[in-house]
């Protein structure tokens, strides 16, 4: 812990993206004076080490937040109620649910893509949905070069963005097929994800997409200021166990060559460009794993539709799609004297 740092609590401590957010704040040194780690009254007496310090997880109260300059969420329909808790207590909310994302009064941020938005804030800033952050990273500068006018996504969504649950069910259903047994009756998902792939993430709506795939809509509209954008989304769950993947097809204004992208995407903050097909080096969600940047590929012209390009974006999706982006936030504010 550090004498000049701020006092933070973490609200979801014991999930997988809370105690990723408590790797990333040691990763990257972030200034914690103090650290308050909530959970559910299931977790409370649990002990977690953060630097070297043992601490014990408490059930999250509308008290809990007294005397928190910062206070991450890890997500859940916990953050309706408790946000605002803390907001009247004085902290800096940094939320990771979708309870306010599309709320006008609410800042939506990428750091590499609207750092400035933080500013605005009114005591919340939102985190966007995983797949989301994934997209809008190298879509950002290559909006800026030619404006991208259409996208069409089709995310490749790994088990561990349902939770530990998920990772769980997808390793026990694994070991079954490769012993030959009956697979269990599913807990997490909608049907086997072991050697199988759903095309079905979160609730489906009146118009047949599901709610993820509106995320990526609205949630870029609002991060790129852009409410012209037109965005069509296929989201699919695929028995990877960490690292989400996404083939983007955008078509743009001005013409952009592949070359031109790929030396504008190279330049970008926080993306690596791996693209040597015939070397066979592409993005994949084994390698980019535990990575906090977004790793784009296959770069290459759409010659069915003027000013269209092809990329292939892998990212993992607890890290930069989750708790780094979280961090990031916090950075910015800390920088910026906001706290």
């Amino acid at each position: 812990m550090m004498i000049n740092g701020h006092r933070v609590a973490i609200v979801g401590a014991t999930g997988a993206v809370g105690q990723e957010l408590l790797t990333v704040l040691q990763e990257r040194s972030f200034p914690v004076a103090e650290l308050k780690l909530l959970a559910s009254a299931r977790s409370e007496g649990k002990k977690i080490t953060f630097c070297g310090e043992e601490l014990t997880v408490t059930e999250a109260k509308p008290s809990s937040f007294k005397n928190v300059d910062i206070a991450f969420f890890a997500g859940g329909p916990v953050s309706k109620e408790l946000v605002p808790e803390a907001v009247k207590e004085g902290a800096v909310a940094i939320d990771n649910s979708s309870a306010f994302r599309l709320d006008p009064d609410v800042p939506l941020v990428v750091p590499e893509v609207n750092p400035d938005d933080v500013e605005k804030h009114r005591g919340i800033i939102a985190n966007p949905n995983c797949s989301t952050t994934i997209f809008v990273v190298p879509l950002k500068p290559l909006h800026d070069a030619a404006r991208v006018k259409r996208a069409v996504v089709t995310t490749m969504q790994a088990v561990s963005g349902a939770g530990k649950e998920a990772i769980d069910e997808l390793l026990l259903q694994t070991k079954q097929v490769l012993a030959g047994e009956d697979v269990q009756q599913p807990k997490v998902f909608q049907h086997q994800i072991a050697f199988n792939l759903i095309p079905h993430i979160d609730v489906f709506g009146d118009n047949n997409y599901s709610r993820e795939e509106m995320k990526l809509l609205n949630e870029t509209r609002k991060i790129l200021h852009d409410p012209e954008i037109q965005i069509t989304a296929t989201t699919v769950r695929v028995p990877v166990l960490r690292s989400h993947s996404e083939s983007v097809n955008i078509e743009t204004e001005k013409e952009l060559t592949a070359e031109e992208a790929r030396n504008i995407l190279n330049n970008a903050p926080g993306v690596v460009v791996q693209d040597e097909p015939k070397n066979m080096e592409y993005p994949m969600p084994l390698f980019t794993s535990y990575r906090d940047e977004v790793f784009v590929g296959r770069i290459r012209k759409d010659y069915s539709q003027k000013n269209a390009l092809n990329l292939w974006v892998v990212s993992d999706q607890l890290r930069k799609g989750a708790a780094t982006n979280a961090v990031q936030i916090a950075e910015i504010l800390h920088r910026r004297s906001l706290l």
